[in-house]
C-alpha cells in the first residue's frame, strides 16, 4: 500500500529545496534472520525510505542527485527461484513508478554509480542497523566510528523539519492507527480476568492489531507490574487486586502509529487506594491536554504535570514542601521518572533515530536531571505535530529505597508514606493528540479514562 505518486514528488521537492548541492543517500532496511537466514523477523522498511519512496519492500537504495536533478531507486527484481517461494512480485521498476521515480536499477548499477562519486558529496542520515554500516563500509569505505560521525546534521535537519509536520493525509492515516489502538485496549478491558496470564491477554490485544491488517507499532506492554515503565515479560499470573497495566499501538499497513496506555483493575473494581492514585494521574493528564498548543514548549507542559502529580500525592501525605520547588529539584521523579509525551508519526517515537536533541529538543541540550533527562520532547509545539500525553504515577520499590537510604529530596518526600505504596505497582493513562492553530485536538476513538468509564468497560469482562 502507498498513497497517491504525488504525494511522494511533492516530498521530495519540498526536501530538495534545502539542499543547493549533493547527493542524498536513502538506505533501505534488509531481512534480519532471527536464528537462520531464511526465518526472518517481521520486516519494516525504514521510515524516511517510506517516507519519500512509500516502498516497503528489503534491499532497496534510493539516491536523490541535487546537482544532476536526478532520483534513483537501486534493487534487484525478482527471480523465478524468488516467486516461487513469494509469489509474484512486481519488478523494481514499477514500484519505483508508484512514487514517481523514473530512474532504477539493480544493486550492481548503484555499486558502479557511487563508486564513481565524490564520496564528501554523500549526505546519510544515521545509521541505527547492523547493514547500514556493512553498506557505508563497503560503498564508502567508513568505518563503524566514521559511519556514525560522519551522518550529515544539514540531512538530519531537514528531514526532521518536514516530517514533523504532519500532512492532512498522515493525520488521517494517524488517526486510523488510533482507532483500532483504542480497539485493542478495550479488548483487553472486555477480556482480562483473575486466573489469566499477562501472556493471554496480550494475545487478545495483538489478536486485534493483525486482524485489522496491519500489526504493532511497538511490543506490548501488559503486565501486573506497571510500575516498570517498558516492562515487556508476560509471565504472571492476573489476581484479585491487582491493577494491569497495557500500552500498545497499531501501525497501519501504511507504517504509521498509534500509541496508547490504560490501566484497569483486575477485579471488577478499583479500591480505594487505586482510586485515589488514579484520579490525580487523570487530572495531570487533563491538565497536559489544557495546556499544549501552539508556541508553548512541551518541557513547560511536563513540569506543569510535574506540580499536578505532586500536589495530589501531597493531599495523600506522601509529600511536602514547596512544590515549584520541589519540581525544580525532580522530586517528583520518585513518581513519575519519565516523560509526559512524545512526538508520534511513522515511528512510535518518531524519528528517534535520527536523534532527540535535533528532532525532539531543536538543536538544544537536554536536561540531565534524573526524571526531565528521559523527556523526549523538549521544544515549543507547532501545528502539525502529532505528540502523546501520558502522565503516571509509579512505585518503583528499588527508586524508593535508593532514594531513601541516598536521603534523595527528603526535604519533599515522606518516605514512612511512601513505604505504603512499595507494593502499588503503577498507573498511566496515554493519548495522542495533533496540536492545531488554536490548541489541540484527541486523536482517534475516545478511551475509557475516568474511573466510571473504565469500570463500566470491566463489567463486560464477566457479561460475556
Amino acid at each position: 500500500m502507498m498513497f497517491e505518486e504525488r504525494i511522494y514528488i511533492e516530498r521530495r521537492e519540498k526536501l530538495k529545496k534545502q539542499f543547493q548541492t549533493g547527493k542524498l543517500l536513502f538506505l533501505g532496511n534488509d531481512e534480519c534472520g532471527i536464528n537462520y537466514a531464511d526465518n526472518t523477523y517481521y520486516y519494516r522498511q525504514d521510515s524516511t525510505f517510506l517516507y519519500y519512496f512509500g516502498i516497503s519492500k528489503p534491499d532497496l537504495i534510493a539516491l536523490i542527485d541535487i546537482d544532476g536533478n536526478k532520483e534513483y531507486i537501486f534493487g534487484n527484481d525478482p527471480t523465478v527461484d524468488s516467486i516461487v517461494w513469494t509469489g509474484s512480485q512486481p519488478k523494481i521498476s514499477e514500484l519505483a513508478g508508484k512514487a514517481g521515480i523514473h530512474h532504477t536499477g539493480d544493486l550492481s548499477a548503484f555499486r558502479k554509480k557511487i563508486s564513481g562519486l565524490d564520496k564528501q558529496s554523500v549526505k546519510y542520515l544515521p545509521p541505527y542497523r547492523a547493514e547500514h554500516f556493512l553498506k557505508l563500509n563497503d560503498f564508502l569505505g567508513y568505518s563503524v566510528a566514521e559511519a556514525t560521525a560522519k551522518a550529515s546534521r544539514e540531512f538530519i535537519v531537514a528531514v526532521a523539519g518536514q516530517r514533523n509536520i504532519k500532512s492532512q493525509e498522515e493525520i488521517e492515516e494517524i488517526e486510523r492507527a488510533v482507532d483500532v489502538t483504542s480497539d485493542m485496549h478495550l479488548a483487553a478491558m472486555h477480556y482480562a480476568r483473575a486466573g489469566m496470564t499477562e501472556a493471554q491477554v496480550t494475545a487478545r490485544v495483538h489478536e486485534v492489531a493483525i486482524a485489522a491488517g496491519g500489526n504493532l507499532s511497538f511490543p506490548i506492554i501488559g503486565t501486573i507490574n506497571g510500575q516498570f515503565l517498558h516492562n515487556h515479560y508476560h509471565g504472571n499470573t492476573l489476581k484479585e487486586g491487582d491493577l494491569f497495566l497495557l500500552d500498545a499501538g497499531y501501525e497501519t499497513p501504511l507504517g504509521y502509529a498509534g500509541d496508547m496506555s490504560s490501566t484497569f483493575p483486575v477485579s471488577r473494581k478499583f479500591t480505594e487506594q487505586q482510586k485515589d492514585i488514579y484520579r490525580i494521574t487523570l487530572d495531570a493528564h487533563h491538565k497536559a491536554i489544557e495546556l499544549a498548543k501552539p508556541g508553548v514548549n512541551f518541557r513547560d507542559v511536563h513540569l506543569h504535570v510535574g506540580e499536578v502529580l505532586f500536589d495530589g500525592l501531597k493531599a495523600l501525605g506522601l509529600t511536602k514542601g514547596d512544590t515549584k520547588e520541589a519540581v525544580a529539584n525532580g522530586a517528583h521523579a520518585l513518581f513519575f521518572p519519565c516523560g509526559t509525551g512524545h512526538l508520534m508519526g511513522l515511528d512510535v517515537h518518531d524519528m528517534e533515530n535520527l536523534g532527540e536533541q535535533i528532532v525532539g529538543y531543536a538543536g538544544v541540550p537536554k536536561s540531565t536531571q534524573f526524571g526531565l533527562k528521559s523527556l523526549r520532547l523538549g521544544r515549543e509545539l507547532q501545528p502539525g505535530f502529532v505528540v502523546t500525553i501520558e502522565p503516571g504515577i509509579y512505585f518503583v520499590p528499588e527508586l524508593i529505597d535508593h532514594w531513601e537510604n541516598n536521603k534523595i529530596n527528603g526535604d519533599f518526600i515522606n518516605f514512612n508514606e511512601v513505604n505504603k505504596y512499595r507494593d502499588f505497582g503503577g498507573i498511566r493513562n496515554e493519548e495522542d493528540i495533533l496540536i492545531t492553530e488554536t490548541g489541540n485536538r484527541v486523536l482517534g476513538k475516545p478511551l475509557a479514562k475516568t474511573i466510571e468509564e473504565v469500570e463500566l468497560e470491566r463489567e463486560k469482562a464477566w457479561l460475556g
